[in-house]
């Protein structure tokens, strides 16, 4: 079910909002879905040129897999 949220931005921005959902052909409150959900799912994933420089990276991937030994051990505190 869908759901109404209210949202309170100046008016600069709202004009920014508004040109670009004409631009798109959306009603507004489209628009800012959309473009919400966009960023969300680009901030969401990687490039695989991103995932490969993570991947060699063996400090970092010693740190995770301790980390994750930690964890299954119960080795870990909240803070």
């Amino acid at each position: 079910m869908a759901k109404t949220i209210t949202l309170r931005i100046d008016d600069e921005i709202y004009e920014l909002f508004n040109k670009a959902a004409a631009g798109s052909r959306r009603p507004i409150s489209n628009f800012i879905e959309y473009a919400t959900l966009n960023y969300l799912i680009q901030d969401m994933n990687i490039s695989d040129k991103e995932m490969e420089e993570i991947l060699q990276d063996k400090n970092l991937i010693k740190s995770l897999n301790k980390g994750r030994n930690d964890v299954k051990k119960r080795k870990y505190r909240f803070v």
